[in-house]
């Protein structure tokens, strides 16, 4: 919570909250859910910016990311069966 007696700056108080047992609990949990996936669409896909202008052509543009994201992970990963680990 902000501390408003000593008045500190927002980022110390995000720093201060990140580096609590909790605060460490729920970000490595970020790791392991969305923060990969936006990483590779961003940096790896080059989606910076949507090329399109419109809600609908928005939502097309980043379901086909998606769909790009999710047939590279069935590519590299697909098949992770038993008989494929032996």
């Amino acid at each position: 919570m902000l501390d408003k007696r000593t008045k500190r700056k927002y980022t110390e108080w995000i720093v201060a909250g990140a580096d609590s047992e909790f605060g460490k609990m729920v970000y490595s949990h970020r790791m392991s859910t969305v923060e990969p996936v936006f990483a590779n669409i961003g940096t790896n896909k080059g989606l910076k910016r949507f090329s399109l202008r419109g809600k609908a052509k928005v939502q097309g543009q980043w379901q086909l990311f998606c769909m790009i994201h999710n047939i590279e992970k069935l590519a590299n990963y697909g098949d992770l069966t038993n008989a494929k680990r032996k």
